[in-house]
Protein backbone atom coordinates (compact mmCIF):
# COMPACT_ATOMS: atom_id res chain seq x y z
CA UNK A 1 0.00 0.00 0.00
CA UNK A 2 3.07 2.49 0.62
CA UNK A 3 4.66 1.72 -2.52
CA UNK A 4 3.72 4.47 -4.27
CA UNK A 5 5.15 6.74 -1.19
CA UNK A 6 9.40 7.56 -2.04
CA UNK A 7 11.05 6.04 0.50
CA UNK A 8 12.32 9.50 2.27
CA UNK A 9 8.74 10.26 2.89
CA UNK A 10 8.51 7.74 4.92
CA UNK A 11 11.74 8.46 6.47
CA UNK A 12 10.58 11.44 8.01
CA UNK A 13 9.97 11.61 11.23
CA UNK A 14 6.75 14.29 12.64
CA UNK A 15 9.46 16.11 14.43
CA UNK A 16 11.06 16.75 10.80
CA UNK A 17 8.28 17.51 9.31
CA UNK A 18 7.25 20.29 12.30
CA UNK A 19 10.38 21.60 12.13
CA UNK A 20 10.61 22.20 8.34
CA UNK A 21 7.10 23.27 8.85
CA UNK A 22 8.09 25.79 11.58
CA UNK A 23 10.93 27.25 9.37
CA UNK A 24 8.78 27.75 6.20
CA UNK A 25 6.23 29.96 8.34
CA UNK A 26 9.50 31.45 9.99
CA UNK A 27 11.14 32.66 6.37
CA UNK A 28 8.10 34.07 5.06
CA UNK A 29 6.76 36.06 8.33
CA UNK A 30 10.43 37.83 8.73
CA UNK A 31 11.32 35.16 11.64
CA UNK A 32 8.09 35.24 13.27
CA UNK A 33 5.61 32.21 14.08
CA UNK A 34 2.15 32.52 12.22
CA UNK A 35 -0.54 34.18 14.67
CA UNK A 36 -3.33 32.07 13.14
CA UNK A 37 -1.79 28.56 13.67
CA UNK A 38 -0.25 29.74 16.93
CA UNK A 39 -4.31 30.68 17.86
CA UNK A 40 -5.16 26.95 16.46
CA UNK A 41 -2.44 25.27 18.32
CA UNK A 42 -4.57 26.14 21.55
CA UNK A 43 -7.73 24.62 20.63
CA UNK A 44 -7.27 22.39 17.74
CA UNK A 45 -3.71 20.81 18.40
CA UNK A 46 -4.24 17.87 16.06
CA UNK A 47 -4.75 20.35 13.18
CA UNK A 48 -2.16 22.89 13.93
CA UNK A 49 0.14 19.70 13.82
CA UNK A 50 -1.37 18.89 10.56
CA UNK A 51 -1.01 22.13 9.15
CA UNK A 52 2.81 22.63 10.22
CA UNK A 53 3.58 19.15 9.36
CA UNK A 54 2.15 18.40 6.14
CA UNK A 55 0.63 21.57 4.39
CA UNK A 56 4.41 23.79 5.36
CA UNK A 57 6.64 20.62 6.50
CA UNK A 58 5.51 18.35 3.53
CA UNK A 59 4.04 20.48 0.43
CA UNK A 60 4.91 24.24 0.77
CA UNK A 61 8.78 23.14 1.75
CA UNK A 62 9.54 21.51 -2.13
CA UNK A 63 12.06 22.32 -3.86
CA UNK A 64 9.89 22.88 -7.10
CA UNK A 65 9.17 26.60 -6.66
CA UNK A 66 10.58 29.64 -4.79
CA UNK A 67 8.86 31.53 -2.57
CA UNK A 68 7.77 34.07 -4.56
CA UNK A 69 6.25 32.33 -6.98
CA UNK A 70 4.86 30.09 -4.56
CA UNK A 71 3.28 33.02 -3.11
CA UNK A 72 1.53 34.21 -5.94
CA UNK A 73 -0.01 31.23 -6.51
CA UNK A 74 -1.61 30.82 -3.15
CA UNK A 75 -3.28 34.26 -3.41
CA UNK A 76 -4.35 33.19 -7.51
CA UNK A 77 -6.08 30.21 -5.54
CA UNK A 78 -7.02 31.61 -2.24
CA UNK A 79 -8.82 34.42 -4.22
CA UNK A 80 -10.64 32.30 -6.49
CA UNK A 81 -12.30 29.96 -4.53
CA UNK A 82 -13.54 33.30 -2.19
CA UNK A 83 -11.09 32.12 0.70
CA UNK A 84 -9.42 36.21 1.18
CA UNK A 85 -8.67 35.40 5.14
CA UNK A 86 -5.87 33.14 3.71
CA UNK A 87 -5.64 35.37 0.50
CA UNK A 88 -4.84 38.21 3.41
CA UNK A 89 -2.25 36.19 4.94
CA UNK A 90 -0.40 35.10 1.92
CA UNK A 91 -0.72 38.19 0.08
CA UNK A 92 1.51 39.68 3.18
CA UNK A 93 3.86 36.44 2.54
CA UNK A 94 4.25 37.41 -0.75
CA UNK A 95 5.16 41.10 -0.07
CA UNK A 96 7.50 39.90 2.59
CA UNK A 97 9.00 38.10 0.09
CA UNK A 98 9.81 40.91 -2.64
CA UNK A 99 6.47 40.81 -4.81
CA UNK A 100 4.92 44.32 -5.05
CA UNK A 101 1.33 45.40 -4.69
CA UNK A 102 1.42 45.72 -8.64
CA UNK A 103 2.12 42.50 -8.99
CA UNK A 104 -0.63 41.09 -6.40
CA UNK A 105 -3.41 43.63 -7.97
CA UNK A 106 -2.08 41.91 -11.66
CA UNK A 107 -3.32 38.52 -9.99
CA UNK A 108 -6.31 39.75 -8.53
CA UNK A 109 -7.11 40.90 -11.84
CA UNK A 110 -6.50 37.82 -13.46
CA UNK A 111 -8.33 36.09 -10.77
CA UNK A 112 -11.60 37.76 -13.10
CA UNK A 113 -11.16 35.28 -15.84
CA UNK A 114 -11.85 31.74 -13.97
CA UNK A 115 -13.23 32.79 -10.91
CA UNK A 116 -15.73 35.90 -11.81
CA UNK A 117 -15.68 39.48 -10.47
CA UNK A 118 -17.71 39.21 -7.14
CA UNK A 119 -14.63 36.96 -5.94
CA UNK A 120 -11.92 39.37 -7.33
CA UNK A 121 -13.50 42.45 -6.33
CA UNK A 122 -13.73 40.19 -2.91
CA UNK A 123 -9.90 39.46 -3.26
CA UNK A 124 -9.51 43.16 -4.22
CA UNK A 125 -10.84 44.63 -0.79
CA UNK A 126 -9.04 42.33 1.60
CA UNK A 127 -5.81 43.50 -0.05
CA UNK A 128 -6.69 46.89 0.11
CA UNK A 129 -7.10 46.68 4.34
CA UNK A 130 -3.87 44.44 4.22
CA UNK A 131 -1.95 47.35 1.99
CA UNK A 132 -3.32 50.42 4.30
CA UNK A 133 -2.71 48.05 7.71
CA UNK A 134 1.47 47.73 6.50
CA UNK A 135 1.56 51.43 5.22
CA UNK A 136 -0.11 52.02 8.70
CA UNK A 137 2.57 50.28 10.82
CA UNK A 138 5.65 52.18 11.20
CA UNK A 139 9.10 50.93 9.41
CA UNK A 140 7.00 48.70 7.54
CA UNK A 141 7.11 48.35 3.55
CA UNK A 142 3.73 47.68 2.49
Amino acid sequence: MLGGIPAAANSQTTEERLQRGDAVVRSLNNGQPQPTLERMRLEFPFLAEATQGYALGDVWSRPGLDNRTRQLAAVAAFAAIGEVVFMKVHAGYALNVGVSEEELKEVIYMVTVPAGFPRAISASQALSELFAARRATPGRQP
